[in-house]
């Protein structure tokens, strides 16, 4: 199995993945939104939001 980011040899400890950098790659790319797991769009819900709560003095 080779590593999805860079091609390389895959360790174990590290699976799918032949290192951290590699692993720590793909979870950038899952935080910043380049990976997108395909879906219907969500219906937006259509019940008024609650009021922002006021801070008491």
């Amino acid at each position: 199995m080779s590593c999805p980011i860079c091609g390389k040899e895959t360790a174990a400890k590290y699976r799918p993945f032949c290192s951290k950098r590699c692993a720590d790659v793909d979870l950038a790319r899952w935080l910043n939104g380049s990976y997108v797991i395909p879906g219907d769009l969500a219906e937006e819900d259509e019940s008024p939001a609650d009021p922002p709560a006021t801070p008491q003095p």
